[in-house]
């Protein structure tokens, strides 16, 4: 075999479907931290699901108890709602800093630089049409000269 036949795995190109570069498969050694990281999960999901079975049970077997938590609970949910509401509050301030910040700011400078390019494109249509026009046709009646010159030799 030549060597160009030989090709390694590092140099090998990326397998394509349709085009579209394709994943290569996961290693063993990934396939195993995956599996571990679903059993883990799903052992953690069974522990949850389990102290939420027994809270309720406890909760069921005194109903002092339970008034009391319940009580805390809802206290808790009020504060959660006032941080939120707080939360909300600040963030419709800032949407409309933001969207003055758009209007009084970044709109200007997108004119202007709108404006600074237009002048560009004129200046480059100007050169063009009064510089390199009128070099590009010299030069092609200097060409058009030098090769009559170069027949008028050769004729001679």
């Amino acid at each position: 075999m030549d060597d160009k036949e030989q090709i390694s795995l590092e140099e090998q190109p990326t397998p394509t479907m349709n085009g579209v570069e394709t994943t290569p498969s996961p290693s063993p050694e990934e396939l195993k931290q995956q599996r571990r990281l679903i059993i883990i999960a799903s052992i953690a999901g069974v522990i949850l699901i389990a102290i939420l079975v027994l809270a309720v049970i406890f909760l069921l077997q005194n109903g002092e108890t339970t008034t009391t938590i319940r009580d805390i609970f809802i206290i808790f949910m009020a504060l959660e709602f006032m941080v939120i509401g707080w939360a909300l509050v600040i963030l419709v301030i800032q949407l409309a800093r933001l969207v003055n910040l758009l209007q009084n700011e970044v709109q200007p400078i997108l004119d202007s630089t709108n404006e600074a390019a237009n002048t560009l494109r004129g200046t480059a249509e100007f050169i063009s049409e009064n510089l390199a026009e009128p070099v590009v046709k010299l030069n092609s009646y200097g060409a058009a000269l030098k090769r009559l010159l170069e027949i008028l030799k050769v004729a001679r």
